[in-house]
């Protein structure tokens, strides 16, 4: 494990040297720390298994090493409470990742950031409309710091969650990927273009880099989804 740990701190170092600002761990979307965290998935006996305590303790050592080198200000982690990608479980996820979140919340990270669990959900579709448990307004008030919301968002519903003070700030995936100009879309009102879903992970650029940006005129017919 200490080699583990050590390959996420040299990681985070090298992404500090080729200029990023900060970066974020991904504990998200059954990925390695995902697994750790999840009952369903960590069988082990020993220190890194067993009850949450243990299970959380790779994500803490990482979260410690890095910071050990790039202070808190500068790391955030990524967390998918209730969500299912890659077969995940997990016996109590409501309290389990309430310890988990207030340990982070200990150690003063510079945000939390949680996956919604319609991401999941909807797969290859694009409907966000399922009836999910809500992760942002279920753990909010076990993290004190500034708080990202993602999974499955319209302009529309992350205006409505940053304005009702629901999350501080809202992240956009597959919406970013058919709009390279998104943040000026939003601003100026204009249509966006419609993701395309067959084409997403074909490994070239067809469906990945070849969205256009706005030319011309603005459109200022209402925003889709």
């Amino acid at each position: 494990m200490v080699a583990l740990v050590e390959d996420f701190r040299r990681a985070a170092r090298l992404a500090m040297n080729a200029g990023f600002d900060a970066v974020e761990i991904q504990g998200a979307n059954g990925f390695l720390l995902d697994q750790f965290l999840q009952d369903g998935t960590n069988q082990r006996v020993d220190v890194y298994g067993g009850s949450i305590s243990g299970r959380m303790r790779f994500l803490l050592e990482v979260v410690d090493g890095i910071v050990r080198d790039l202070d808190t200000d500068r790391v955030g982690v990524r967390l998918s409470p209730h969500g299912s990608l890659g077969g995940l479980t997990g016996s109590d996820t409501e309290t389990h990742f309430r310890q988990i979140i207030h340990a982070l919340s200990r150690r003063g990270i510079a945000w939390l950031h949680l996956v919604e669990p319609r991401a999941s959900a909807i797969g290859l579709g694009d409907d966000a409309s399922m009836d999910r448990a809500n992760n942002a307004a279920l753990f909010r008030d076990e993290f004190n710091g500034p708080l990202i919301t993602a999974g499955g968002y319209t302009v529309e519903s992350g205006a409505d969650a940053v304005q009702t003070q629901a999350a501080d700030a809202v992240a956009f995936g597959r919406m970013f990927i058919a709009n390279p100009d998104l943040v000026r879309r939003i601003r100026e009102g204009a249509s966006l273009n419609v993701f395309r879903r067959e084409k997403a992970y074909g490994g070239g650029a067809e469906g990945y880099t070849d969205y256009p940006s706005m030319t011309g005129e603005l459109s200022l017919n209402a925003l889709s989804s």
